[in-house]
């Protein structure tokens, strides 16, 4: 893994589970059963305080994000239970991750990064500039920064190794990979999710410009997994201060990638790790997550 961290997590030894998987900012582990062999139906799904950027982890950790991403997913999937069963069994978890970890589901995963756009930005935004189009999806000319699209649309990436970069997907390629009837599926629940969540967050004085969706499959059925609108997995803008035509302020991990771009001295494209993040943009970092949990949900964070 590419600049992992030393952090709790790697030395973090949970009685009566076994670790099965390392992500970027995620822990997988199995409960035991009466025999000390791994569970099949069921994983803990521990969220670390690591963060990362531009398909690296960086050597620093943002205090609470853990506790951030995993209150604030559990919050959208209340939201979203009538629109589509997610993985969540219980938040009954062990006392060393407590409020940052959720017993879940063990399902068959999707090997398709599933991303709704409802504004132009971002490895959206560059791709329309050369081709007129996302991810094989046409749209209108004189389309800029911030553009709210049209409608909502489905822009799938590859789902890489951890440290390689995903690359863009047509849809006619999401079907070849999982078939035509599941792609139909997930462009549908990916799109209303986003507009869903849109409708939600405008309430409160934010606008979700994309976000990105995992899911898994049970019986044919797709369930919603792993984390939904979070500042990791999305870019929330402020309502009141969006204007068409620049980037905007935002509750996202976008303020990490801002400084490693532009104040850091680092060079994305070098191959070399990034820096770890001074001691004020960490601090700034979480605030601005503590911030978005608290407007999306408001709800005081603890």
């Amino acid at each position: 893994m590419i600049g992992r961290p030393d952090t709790y997590d790697d030395a973090l030894d949970l009685p009566g589970y076994a670790r099965v998987y390392s992500g970027k900012v995620r822990e997988l582990y199995a409960p035991l059963d009466s025999d000390g062999a791994p569970r099949d139906d069921v994983l803990l799904l521990v969220a670390s305080d690591r963060i990362s950027a531009y398909d690296f982890v960086l050597d620093s950790v943002i205090p609470d994000k853990g506790r951030v991403l995993t209150q604030l997913s559990l919050w959208w999937f209340e939201q979203f239970a009538s629109l589509v069963p997610n993985h969540v069994v219980s938040t009954d978890v062990p006392a060393e991750v407590e409020g940052r970890a959720i017993l879940v589901r063990r399902l068959p995963m999707l090997p398709v990064e599933c991303i709704g756009r409802a504004y132009l930005t971002g490895s959206g935004l560059a791709e329309y500039r050369e081709t007129s189009s996302v991810c094989g999806v046409p749209l209108p000319e004189g389309l800029t920064e911030a553009s709210r699209l049209p409608e909502t649309i489905f822009t799938p990436t590859t789902k890489a190794p951890v440290g390689e970069h995903d690359q863009p997907m047509t849809y006619a390629q999401v079907e070849a990979e999982i078939g035509a009837e599941l792609a139909a599926k997930v462009a549908d629940m990916t799109t209303s999710i986003l507009r869903h969540g849109n409708e939600i967050a405008a309430a409160r004085g934010i606008l979700i410009a994309d976000t990105k969706v995992e899911f898994g499959v049970a019986d044919g059925e797709l369930v919603l997994a792993d984390e939904v609108l979070t500042p990791d997995s999305s870019r929330f803008w402020r309502a009141e201060e969006y204007e068409v035509g620049r980037p905007q302020k935002s509750y996202d991990k976008q303020y990490v990638r801002d400084w490693l771009a532009s104040e850091s001295g680092w060079d994305r494209h070098s191959g070399d790790a990034p820096p770890p993040l001074p001691a004020d943009i960490v601090e700034a970092t979480r605030a601005t997550y503590v911030a978005a949990y608290e407007a999306i949900t408001g709800e005081r964070f603890r």
